[in-house]
């Protein structure tokens, strides 16, 4: 009769319980292939779930095995309860993955779902922010269970954890004083994230740099500044720091344009000019055409245009059109418009003129009745002599 709980029977379990495991694969392989054609997205759990799902799949044919044909070892009592141990162990990691695996593949079906490629995609971006912060959150909080289970299996864990709940207030006020900073960030990224002080993608002025908020985690934010460096910001400065958020409510703005002319300028002919400028671009969202005098002093008239635009980058492009454009119409049309300094020279008889002015005996440096003649040594041309040809 055949002995399964022999080291023959344990390699014939081992085997079938592959050869079992195998085919559950092959068959869960099969089965999500067909869904992935029907179902945009199902490509994404393969790739997430592939490995930890087919991992755990054979370690725990492999322990079932185990349980039932480990063998009796005579002189170590104890073998199998530390292979048992070890399954265990290589199951909860597993497990802990593959719940990873498939919670991030339900959160980034939930982004996908939020198209930020319209024009007004505040609430998408706003959703998008929030289930990014709650996907590392649940992350984290299985990762932490995993571990805190692994742990637990160790006999002596267990007993340590009973003396450290006992002493539960010391070791909490000690841990919140030694992980003050950082719990303050994962604090305050929460808050951004459920407050809507920022989202994904939104465009702030951080520090005097402009950019785009990139990335939120749960300590720190990346700001992509526009000129593709990254800045990356503990996540306390937004909740702690005053910052402009130029898409708080709406990602449409309003730009100005500051000119200094002449005062010959008509402002109702630059008025008419700008409508023409901004009716021949795309870049113009119809919002705002405004154009003001706001100042007249120092010889020049300053005159402000305000126009509007769907977005910041638009806006910039339409701020660099519109001066542009203006610029050529006053150098073309209206050359008296460009600025001038003005000076006024006057003659006035009632101030006395250079050379009116008293005479004095004092010649520059030397004074006396033989002052000219010693001043004359130093200012009297240098004769130069030439050598002539056979000279000395």
């Amino acid at each position: 009769m055949f002995e399964w709980k022999s080291w023959l029977g344990l390699g014939a379990a081992v085997a079938i319980a592959l050869v079992v495991a195998l085919a559950a694969i092959v068959i869960t392989a099969l089965i999500t292939r067909a869904a992935s054609r029907r179902r945009e997205g199902a490509q994404l759990l393969l790739a997430k779930a592939r490995h930890p799902y087919r991992l755990l799949l054979i370690v725990v044919g492999l322990w079932i095995a185990a349980a039932f044909t480990f063998p009796t070892v005579a002189g170590l009592p104890n073998l199998y309860s530390q292979v048992n141990h070890g399954f265990l162990i290589a199951t909860i990691i597993l497990s802990t993955w593959l719940i990873s695996a498939l919670l991030g593949y339900g959160l980034a079906l939930a982004v996908v779902r939020y198209d930020v490629a319209v024009p007004d995609n505040r609430n998408a971006r706003r959703a998008q922010t929030q289930i990014l912060i709650v996907r590392r959150l649940v992350v984290v909080i299985v990762v932490i269970v995993g571990f805190a289970s692994v742990l637990l299996t160790f006999p002596g864990v267990q007993a340590l954890g009973t003396s450290v709940l006992a002493s539960a207030g010391v070791v909490s006020i000690i841990a919140g004083l030694a992980a003050q900073s950082t719990l303050s960030n994962v604090f305050a990224g929460v808050q951004l994230a459920f407050s809507d002080a920022i989202r994904v993608d939104d465009v702030v002025v951080v520090n005097t740099e402009w950019g785009r908020i990139e990335e939120i985690t749960l300590t720190y934010v990346v700001v992509h500044i526009w000129d593709d460096r990254r800045l990356v910001v503990p996540s306390t400065y937004f909740t702690s720091n005053p910052f402009e958020n130029w898409t708080r409510t709406s990602s449409q703005l309003l730009g100005e344009i500051d000119f200094d002319l002449d005062w010959r300028v008509s402002t109702a002919a630059m008025r008419t000019q700008l409508g023409v400028i901004l009716k021949s671009t795309a870049n113009w969202d119809g919002r705002t055409q405004v154009l003001q005098v706001t100042d007249a002093v120092g010889g020049f008239v300053h005159v402000r245009i305000l126009v509007s635009a769907k977005d910041s980058p638009t806006l910039f492009d339409l701020r660099c059109f519109v001066r542009e454009a203006m610029v050529d119409w006053v150098q073309q049309q209206n050359p008296q418009t460009m600025p001038r300094t003005r000076i006024t020279i006057t003659d006035d008889e009632s101030q006395p003129r250079k050379n009116d002015a008293p005479k004095t005996d004092q010649i520059g440096l030397f004074t006396g009745d033989d002052g000219g003649k010693r001043a004359s040594e130093f200012t009297a041309p240098v004769p130069i002599v030439r050598n002539t040809p056979g000279g000395n």
